[in-house]
């Protein structure tokens, strides 16, 4: 789980690629659960959470900018 305040430090480039990593994660999470080779079953709803997080903070540095 990521803290805001971290993810307000970072730029929008950097935002983007964690974006991009949680949203690969997410989907391999998925494959897991699919083929019942999940084993952490509370990190979905983290990555999911995480990706808005980040995702509300980059449409607000999009728009603040």
């Amino acid at each position: 789980m990521t803290k805001i305040a971290d993810l307000r430090s970072q730029t929008v480039d950097q935002l983007s690629d964690e974006l991009l990593k949680l949203k690969k994660e997410q989907f391999n999470l998925r494959f897991q659960a699919a083929t019942g080779q999940m084993e952490k079953t509370h990190r979905v709803s983290e990555v999911r959470k995480d990706i808005a997080r980040i995702s509300t903070l980059l449409r607000e540095k999009r728009v603040n900018a």
